[in-house]
């Protein structure tokens, strides 16, 4: 890997794990033993490095959240979408913990944050109006984006949200599968039979795997 990577990797681990506010450059150099002068060679300041943070994280949002990922059915199709969300709320944790602070610091990274979900609307729009083609769906187009802006608020803040319930505690696993959770739940009322059916398997799957996650963190 080289150099920049692995400052940008490191950067993300220990943002993750310990704050960004609690994070310098130097905490980075030292974590992967370099000389700050190295470091420097690749980024000026922090501030450059969230932002190929964060660059990282508009890619795999955008690749995750096409309408036409690859998919045997529409279930999978939505099972990938739900998992594409756990993975990012996870993968990028300290920026959704942070969101409106790092944002307020920066107005470039702001810019390039709405662009971001400006694209991410527009890709959930058309996976909603496809799931309304399935017959999951039976809303307007009105509605269809009222729901986008719902899931887009609830996906960006669920983390920001329970840091500030609880400022001492860790976000964890367990803490991801409640915001998709809460998703789904949010979502079941707004869909047809045919739909809660399929949302309810996904609430069961998914109930599951936080279960399986706690019941491994309590033993370990």
């Amino acid at each position: 890997m080289k150099t920049r990577d692995r400052i940008i990797h490191s950067a993300l681990a220990l943002f993750n794990e310990q704050g960004e506010p609690n994070v310098t450059t130097n905490h980075i150099a030292a974590d992967l033993g370099i000389s700050p002068g190295n470091l420097y060679y690749h980024f000026r300041n922090k501030e450059e490095i969230i932002h190929s943070i964060f660059d990282q994280y508009a890619l795999d949002l955008s690749t995750g959240f096409q309408p036409e990922v690859p998919a045997e059915s529409d279930e999978q199709r939505l099972l990938a979408y739900l998992d594409a969300t756990f993975q990012l709320m996870w993968r990028y944790r300290f920026f959704y913990a942070n969101l409106p602070d790092i944002l307020s610091r920066d107005a470039e990274l702001q810019n390039k944050y709405l662009e971001a979900q400006q694209a991410l609307k527009a890709n959930l729009f058309a996976m909603l109006s496809r799931f309304r083609e399935t017959g999951w769906l039976d809303m307007d187009d009105e509605a269809l984006q009222s729901l986008c802006s719902t899931l887009k608020l609830v996906a960006s803040s669920w983390i920001f949200y329970q840091s500030a319930q609880s400022p001492q505690a860790k976000v964890t696993p367990v803490v991801i599968y409640q915001g998709v959770l809460q998703i789904l739940n949010m979502v079941s009322p707004m869909t047809t039979d045919k739909g809660r059916a399929v949302v309810s398997g996904l609430i069961g799957h998914y109930r599951e795997q936080m279960e399986s996650t706690k019941a491994a963190s309590d033993s370990a």
